[in-house]
């Protein structure tokens, strides 16, 4: 169709060539050259299956040369008596050196990333001209195939199982050479982390709690201890608070100065140079705030994407949420579907964006009638989904919230309702309610 429309598609038949006779001529330089470019990179249908099959030979340890890649062909069903086995002698010959293969890789990537943002525009164009959609849709769906490119990332396609494999064990690898105790971002709780292994890229994590428990303070200590720790940026989206509020929340939690004092202005002279240590540690992170309550997902979705070294989003809290950006919460559908249809949107931007995202959630009386009041998932409010769709749900309890004469009442119970990655349980903390902050208690978790 380009052809025939005038159009100059682009690709490199040499580079293409290049690569592959590099990769006959020395095999070795396939561990780097598969990490540069893929099958699906390749313009000609006959380079990208050549590149699949040595792709295959690799993967599998088999030996690569130019007559055990014809015999492999013949088994793939791609080979062509007359023309294929004179295409492989011609690629060896017009190869100069497997010195540079890197750089052929290169110019075939980087073609094939030009065809990727054609076809984006075009389907672009033809989505806006077909009049099918809002132009907000329209518009979020070009931002998102133009992250997903810019992030190097295949959206709806299959990819070969034999391909992740070799993802898996290269993190693999690289995680154990780090000598990191948890694979994810720390929430900066001991037991918690260890019990979840911390938020890991892709996860939608949900921290349920009645009013009052701490679900906010809990949300925003993880989102700062996350940010200090790792350096990666963290976007907070706070539909119930403002920013002001959020960033006083933050001084008081940091620098251990009672909340009251820092909302009357009263501190002493002490506090005040607490005060100035804690503002110099948060400014020095990279948290990124936004107190807009008529947010939708897309629209959160959309910002996170323009962030650089993205690490965490959280999110406060989800029946706040709008379900659409018509900007009518629940125009047309239940509470519950709407609420169902957020926490699966909230899912789906986690895995987009390949960082966890935090989201807090109210819990619904249910747990007030009963005469043990811990938290159960069948508690969180309008659930519909979020059961199936959260990889971690977190139940916050604490005891002097419901009886102020019991024996501890700031001993706060984080239950680990549900954990894809590993056990249930639950866990301590002490909850520091003049500084609206947890932090690790002596306890030790027991099996839930």
């Amino acid at each position: 169709m380009d052809e025939l429309l005038g159009r100059r598609v682009p690709w490199s038949a040499e580079a293409e060539q290049s690569v592959l006779g590099s990769c006959l001529i020395d095999p070795a330089c396939l561990p780097e050259v598969l990490n540069a470019v893929r099958g699906a990179d390749f313009y000609l249908d006959r380079n990208r299956e050549i590149f699949d099959t040595i792709f295959h030979m690799f993967t599998f340890g088999m030996p690569i040369d130019p007559v055990t890649v014809l015999d492999q062909m013949k088994i793939r069903g791609v080979y062509d008596a007359d023309s294929t086995p004179q295409y492989l002698r011609e690629l060896m010959r017009v190869t100069p050196t497997a010195a540079n293969v890197l750089k052929y890789a290169a110019i075939v990537r980087d073609q094939a990333l030009l065809r990727s943002v054609i076809h984006v525009c075009e389907e672009t164009m033809e989505l806006a001209a077909s009049g099918a959609g809002e132009a907000n849709d329209v518009l979020d769906l070009a931002e998102k195939n133009i992250y997903a490119l810019r992030q190097d990332r295949i959206t709806n396609g299959l990819v070969p199982a034999s391909q992740v494999v070799q993802t898996v064990y290269s993190n693999l690898s690289e995680l154990a050479a780090s000598g990191k105790p948890i694979p994810g971002i720390p929430t900066g709780f001991r037991d918690l982390d260890r019990r979840i292994l911390g938020l890991n890229p892709g996860d939608f994590v949900m921290v349920a709690a009645r009013p009052g428990m701490g679900k906010t303070s809990i949300g925003l200590n993880i989102a700062l201890n996350a940010a200090k720790a790792t350096g990666k940026t963290v976007a907070i989206f706070s539909l119930e608070m403002s920013r002001e509020q959020l960033v006083t929340r933050f001084l008081s939690a940091e620098g251990m100065i009672p909340l009251g004092n820092l909302l009357t202005g009263n501190l002493t002279e002490d506090e005040w140079k607490r005060a100035a240590r804690a503002a110099s540690a948060i400014a020095s992170t990279s948290v990124w705030l936004n107190d807009n309550p008529t947010l939708t997902v897309a629209q959160m979705n959309a910002q996170c994407r323009r962030l650089k070294d993205l690490g965490l989003v959280m999110i406060d809290y989800l029946q706040l949420m709008q379900g659409s950006g018509s900007g009518n919460s629940w125009a047309g559908e239940t509470r519950t579907q709407a609420v169902s249809d957020i926490s699966r949107m909230m899912k789906i931007m986690a895995k987009e964006l390949n960082v966890p995202v935090l989201c807090l959630s109210q819990l619904s009386r249910a747990n007030e009638q009963r005469q043990d009041k811990r938290p159960m998932l069948s508690d969180l409010r309008e659930s519909g989904s979020i059961e199936q769709d959260a990889d971690v749900v977190l139940g916050l309890y604490r005891d002097g919230y419901y009886n102020q004469e019991c024996e501890n009442p700031n001993l706060t119970e984080v239950i680990v309702l549900k954990n894809r990655h590993g056990e249930t349980g639950k866990d301590y903390l002490a909850w520091l309610g003049e500084y609206t902050s947890f932090r690790d208690s002596d306890l030790r978790h027991e099996e839930y």
